[in-house]
């Protein structure tokens, strides 16, 4: 299974985004994230329907984040993006009836479950604000 790098790529483009004097276009941020336009489009849409950024067209239009980033979760931008993948790893059934692997596909799950638990709890409270680079002066 290939990573997933939506979420810290969209963390990464958020914040960029938010420093910004004007819009950022689709083509700006695909020459960021090494990607085609069309993929920065489809990505930015759902958080577009969020309503954690807007889009305008036209001289001057692109992405501009609208979100106050202090209320702004790391969990809600993973959900915004439809809940990429956590984990690489999964239970298997291949012998559906095996009671070996019943059990474990049983303990497995509840312990992936249990660790996703945490780890969207722990994406809740990191806000956007808290990756806005402090300055050095």
């Amino acid at each position: 299974m290939r990573l997933d790098y939506r979420l810290a790529r969209m963390l990464h483009v958020l914040i960029h985004i938010y420093g910004r004097q004007g819009a950022a276009t689709s083509e700006d941020i695909a020459r960021m994230l090494k990607t085609n336009p069309v993929v920065v489009r489809r990505t930015m849409s759902g958080l577009r329907n969020a309503g954690y950024v807007r889009s305008t067209q036209g001289r001057g239009g692109g992405w501009e984040v609208i979100a106050d980033l202090k209320k702004l979760s790391v969990l809600d931008i993973y959900l915004a993006l439809d809940r990429p993948a956590i984990y690489a790893m999964g239970a298997a059934d291949d012998h559906p009836d095996c009671p070996v692997e019943q059990t474990v596909t049983s303990v497995l799950d509840r312990t992936f479950m249990n660790a996703e638990k945490a780890l969207l709890e722990e994406f809740g409270k990191l806000m956007l604000s808290d990756f806005i680079p402090v300055s050095k002066t």
